[in-house]
């Protein structure tokens, strides 16, 4: 990888971008010994793939690591700008030899790899478009998003894509990606810069490059000065998107309804698609909300729904209504801390056996063998009991969940 040098003209992020899987930082998951992508990428696997994480992860770099080791011809485009005519150039051999194509068009026969950033962004019509070609293999997609693909990708598309997902970076990885600019970075801006960047490693080259292009040195002082800087560009689609976010739902978690209207001004004010907002909503009501206000959930699903029969600019109104809404409303994690509790337990111990009282006999065998033997639908607490019998499996008989 090349040291940092700020004459040099391609932004620091690019110019230590991994080229190898050998190289690549974190991710261990996908790209371990072992790992599925790694084994795709050494047995030249070819097929379509989601990779789905957020910004600044690594979805660009495993998506070229992984076209080069298929010797592929690679296309990049990003949904937020190309349409069906894009791809209908790609596939027609028809698609101007700009720098991203260029690099890999060298023999007209080789398989052509399309690498769709934001690909959440295209519609249902420009899915229903790619998705004969990549049925047929006649293109090879790695879709990249930082939406939850069972949302944003259709079905019949969804269907013919493996879909892996990327973690944000581990202070580690960080470090260790920080450390490989062999920039001169003092450690309290060091320590500084990990926790603002909040695992996104092109957030923390950009902001380490900033620094030092405008003021010369990266210190806590440098790196505030440029935060601030209207000379410093940064990934609005990225960056800004999630930063925004971030405050917003902080905002109503803290019941503070004028922040979070704010942050909900400059997002509409942005032109943010109106259902990303709606659809965290949602998620906010049940995950804070919760038992607290069991109607947060009825509100925020109707603000999704009225943002997507009215659109904008007047689904903003509705967007505020609900908004206020959670703000104000009483909160309660106890729903969702119980749920993450019992996946955990799941991941520790596997499927554990269920108890056989709680079994359905669908067979004469399975009624032999105790299958719901003793249940009863509507069991009541025996005399002197302080709880009813637990239908939990016998390992967790005394786990509580709920609390």
């Amino acid at each position: 990888m090349e040291s940092f040098d700020i004459t040099q003209g391609k932004p620091l992020a690019a110019r230590i971008r991994p080229q190898t899987l050998n190289e690549v930082v974190g991710q261990e998951h996908l790209v371990g010994v072992d790992k599925p992508l790694r084994v795709a990428v050494e047995k030249k696997h070819k097929f379509s793939f989601i990779l789905w994480g957020p910004p600044g992860t690594g979805k660009t770099t495993i998506a070229r690591i992984y076209a080069r080791a298929l010797e592929a011809e690679l296309f990049e485009l990003s949904a937020v700008s190309a349409g069906k005519d894009d791809i209908r150039k790609i596939i027609e051999n028809k698609y101007p030899n700009n720098t991203a194509v260029a690099e890999n068009r060298v023999k007209p026969e080789r398989s052509k790899v399309l690498f769709l950033d934001e690909i959440h962004r295209f519609n249902k019509g420009q899915q229903d478009f790619l998705l004969p070609y990549v049925e047929s293999g006649e293109l090879t997609l790695i879709g990249a998003t930082t939406e939850n693909p069972s949302f944003e990708i259709i079905a019949p598309l969804l269907s013919r894509c493996r879909v892996f997902v990327l973690e944000p970076l581990s202070e580690e990885a960080l470090r260790a990606i920080v450390k490989n600019t062999k920039m001169k970075v003092k450690k309290d801006a060091f320590e500084w810069l990990l926790g603002y960047a909040s695992g996104d490693a092109r957030k923390a080259l950009g902001m380490m490059e900033g620094a030092q292009s405008l003021y010369g040195e990266v210190t806590i002082e440098s790196l505030n000065k440029a935060l601030e800087s209207p000379h410093l560009r940064y990934d609005k689609k990225g960056e800004e998107h999630y930063d925004t976010i971030s405050a917003f739902i902080k905002s109503m978690r803290a019941s503070q309804a004028d922040a979070a209207l704010y942050y909900l001004a400059r997002m509409v004010e942005a032109g943010e698609d109106p259902l990303f907002i709606a659809r965290r909503m949602v998620v906010f009501a049940s995950e804070d909300v919760g038992l607290a206000q069991p109607t947060a959930l009825v509100v925020a699903n109707a603000v999704f729904r009225a943002c997507e029969t009215i659109g904008y600019p007047e689904c903003a109104i509705n967007l505020a209504h609900g908004v206020a809404y959670l703000a104000q409303a009483k909160k309660d994690r106890s729903a969702y801390d119980a749920l993450r509790a019992a996946q955990a337990d799941i991941h520790s111990y596997g499927n554990l056996p269920i108890p056989k009282k709680i079994r359905n006999p669908e067979t004469k065998l399975m009624k032999e063998l105790g299958y719901g033997e003793g249940y009863e639908k509507y069991p009541s607490t025996p005399l002197g009991a302080s709880e009813p019998e637990s239908y939990l499996p016998e390992k967790l008989k005394k786990k509580k969940y709920l609390k």
